[in-house]
């Protein structure tokens, strides 16, 4: 059954979920502010290639933590406006607690938690529908990195949103290139092959007139189009691939 956590066995037991998280770690905290430590195991995640998601609300990140944040590859940065949880999970323990994940909380505040752990028989449904409410907030959250997502193994389907069209006018006197033979990749891909960060190679494609962004989607224009991006549908929304050789524009 649940374990209940004072203020240090929260941090201990924190420590220990990121630590143990070999496949994905949610982190899901209004106020978010890094101690060195935190960010010495999210290195280790990064190493590790875990995905990370980050749901942090109520005020904007610090610019150092922005930074320090978009630089990871395999973390997904998500703004809730309205966010007043905090929990933090692997694909197998989760910790719910008044404890936000701010170092001025772990050091000075009174705190107290529960940690569950789906080894345990009786807390396998209390998990599961903790992870439908973090599904819920990251649908309704904005998407500050803009990368595919994954598919998840504890998180159920996101609904799907309906297709609209493309805006941009289509060049007629464009002759197009052959990408047949082309290694397409995602977001993601394309960073790791680069090493600038997604979020910067979004704002690159959107710059130049590559893809918009609808709702929570993003779609390739006719440009795009003719540039070799194809329109995907993935867990949590709609996505473009693209050709390698759209490096060359990201890096103009």
């Amino acid at each position: 059954m649940a374990k209940y956590l004072r203020t240090s066995s929260i941090t201990a037991e924190l420590e220990n979920l990121i630590r143990d998280a070999r496949k994905e770690l949610y982190i899901i905290s209004p106020y978010l502010k890094l101690s060195d430590h935190i960010k010495e195991l999210l290195n280790d995640k990064e190493r590790e290639k875990v995905d990370v998601r980050i749901i942090f609300g109520k005020q904007e990140l610090a610019p150092t933590e922005m930074s320090y944040l978009e630089d990871l590859k395999y973390v997904r940065l998500y703004f809730s406006k309205n966010l007043h949880a905090k929990c933090y999970l692997n694909e197998s323990k989760m910790i719910i607690a008044s404890m936000n994940l701010y170092e001025f909380s772990q050091q000075n505040n009174r705190e107290m938690g529960i940690l569950i752990d789906i080894e345990n028989e009786e807390d396998k449904n209390v998990y599961e529908d903790a992870a439908k409410d973090i599904e819920s907030i990251i649908h309704n959250s904005e998407d500050f990195s803009y990368v595919k997502a994954p598919q998840k193994e504890f998180l159920r389907d996101s609904k799907k949103t309906k297709t609209t069209e493309n805006s941009l006018p289509k060049n007629k006197n464009f002759k197009q290139k052959d990408y047949s033979k082309s290694n397409y990749k995602t977001t993601k891909e394309l960073s790791e092959m680069t090493g600038i960060s997604s979020r910067k190679i979004n704002s690159s494609l959107k710059k130049n007139g590559f893809m918009i962004k609808k709702d929570d989607d993003w779609f390739a224009t006719t440009k795009g189009e003719e540039f070799g991006g194809l329109q995907k549908e993935g867990q949590y929304g709609k996505f473009i691939v693209w050709p390698e050789e759209i490096i060359d524009s990201i890096l103009k």
